[in-house]
Order: C-alpha cells, then sequence, then structure tokens
C-alpha cells in the first residue's frame, strides 16, 4: 500500500480502527474519519504511534447530509484516493431521526456512503486504479427493501430497520459495480464476521443484551474482524474484481433479493433524491 491513499470511515474503533491501523502498517496513507473529536484525535494518534505511516483524521457525523457533503469537501483535497471503505455504520433498537429527518439506521448505514461515494466518485475516477470497499453484514440476508416505509415510520424494528440497511449495502454495491464497468474504479462488499465490539452499544435491543455477553468469548477480534476490508482494500489479485461479496477473504453468493437490479435502480433513485443527488442513469 506504498504510495496509496485509503479513507475509513468510522475508524475511532473496532472493525474501523483496526481495518485503519493495518492499512497504515502496510504503509498506506491513512485517512480517517469519526463523529467524536477527541475520540478521532486519539485514534489517529494512537495508529500513528503504533508504527503506522502518515495519518490524518477528519471529524463528520455522517449520519448528517451537510456533514457528509463537509466532509467530502475536506476529502477531496487530498491529492489523490486510492481506496473508499465505508465502514461507519450503527444499529438502534428505538426509532431516531437525523437532523435531517432522516431515520438514523437508513441514513447512516445506506445514504451516508450512497452521497459521499458519490461526491467523491470523480476523484476515485481519475487514479490509475480505485476501490470502493462497503461494509455489509450477514444480516443482509435477512433484509427487505419496503419502499413503502422506508424509513420505518408506520411500523418499526431495530432488527428490521439494520437488516434491510446491510442489504441496502449490497443493492448500492452492485449497482455501483455495473455503474463503474469500463472504468478503474471497482465496489465490492463484505461481511467482516461476528466480532466482539462495542457495535449497538448506545441502544441495544434485548437480543442484544441477552446473547451477546453469551457469544462474546466466541465471537472475533476486531482485528480479525478487519481482515476481509483490509484483503480487499490490498490484494493484488483484486484489482479487476467487481461487484462481488466476500465474507472471511472469500467471495460469497449473496441474497437472492441483493441481485434484483430492478431493486437496486430503484432503490438508487429514492437514494439519489433523499440525498439531493441527480439520479444518473
Amino acid at each position: 500500500m506504498e504510495g496509496k491513499t485509503a479513507v475509513v470511515t468510522g475508524a475511532t474503533g473496532g472493525i474501523g480502527r483496526a481495518t485503519a491501523h493495518s492499512l497504515a502498517l502496510m504503509g498506506a496513507h491513512v485517512v480517517i474519519t469519526g463523529r467524536n473529536p477527541k475520540r478521532t484525535k486519539e485514534a489517529s494518534e494512537a495508529i500513528r504511534k503504533a508504527g503506522g505511516g502518515k495519518v490524518d483524521a477528519f471529524v463528520a457525523d455522517l449520519s448528517s447530509q451537510a456533514q457528509v457533503r463537509q466532509l467530502a469537501d475536506e476529502l477531496l483535497t487530498l491529492p489523490h484516493i486510492d481506496v473508499l471503505i465505508n465502514n461507519a455504520g450503527g444499529y438502534w433498537n428505538t426509532r431516531h431521526t437525523t437532523v435531517d429527518g432522516i431515520e438514523h439506521t437508513l441514513a447512516l448505514n445506506h445514504l451516508a456512503p450512497f452521497l459521499l461515494t458519490n461526491l467523491l466518485l470523480e476523484r476515485l475516477q481519475l487514479n490509475g486504479s480505485a476501490r470502493v470497499v462497503t461494509v455489509s453484514s450477514n444480516a443482509q440476508a435477512m433484509g427487505n427493501i419496503d419502499f413503502n416505509d422506508l424509513q420505518g415510520e408506520q411500523s418499526y424494528s431495530g432488527a428490521r430497520a439494520y437488516n434491510q440497511s446491510k442489504l441496502a449495502n449490497l443493492l448500492f454495491t452492485y449497482e455501483l459495480a455495473r455503474r463503474l464497468e469500463g472504468t478503474s474504479v471497482t465496489a465490492n462488499a463484505l461481511h467482516p464476521g461476528m466480532v466482539s465490539t462495542g457495535f449497538g452499544a448506545e441502544d441495544p435491543g434485548r437480543a442484544q443484551r441477552l446473547l451477546v455477553p453469551l457469544l462474546r468469548p466466541f465471537m472475533l477480534t476486531a482485528d480479525q474482524g478487519a481482515a476481509t476490508p483490509v484483503h480487499l482494500a490490498s490484494a493484488p489479485d483484486l484489482t479487476d474484481v467487481n461487484g462481488r461479496f466476500f465474507a472471511r477473504r472469500k467471495p460469497r453468493r449473496s441474497s437472492s433479493a441483493s441481485y434484483d437490479q430492478a431493486t437496486a435502480a430503484q432503490l438508487w433513485k429514492v437514494s439519489a433524491k433523499m440525498t439531493g443527488l441527480a439520479p444518473t442513469g
């Protein structure tokens, strides 16, 4: 990764921080984002002190579209971007809305990477080759895109909102990959595994409160969970691999719903409208 610039969102802890750390040790110029200024600064300093190369940090709450746009403007000051890892995400058992009035899970897990990637796409395409890596989850297999109640206004379930957002990650990735065919940019997604982090601790569901303590001894470490995103960001043999889903560093078939091109096209159109982007293509 010498000479490469890798952007990792949500990298103040867990998988994101471990991913950024590994890429820095491989020689990449790592750019991390986080919503908390203190934690973001601490994470960047820790990565740097642990033997990583150049590390920069930007603060942004990606649930806010204004802050996503501000972050994109800041990232566009970089000479080049070779890898964008859409890692930031969350789980909320109760329904919350963002400053934009959008259901939080949809806003952060799907619309934020959709908007940020699109805002950086022209810069990514200027490189000899570039990669967009989006962290999804096997929860996508339980997801359903409900266009009649996309934001859970009629009926909300934290698990259902999360599963929908992870399926949206794949539909976005596959549609983006189709749009990128013939360019130097690839788009792939991944399941990092069941990782022992603080994910969902802000507003956990009953199942999380009961099951996570029991399962924690069997969960992967953050470093183990970072293995697949690091692989997708750096492996030389993946330069031309586009539109695939990975788990344990190997390509896997995702749910049949994730390959529905009509749903992907509709989701892209709806997402573009919700983020103020032109629904191109």
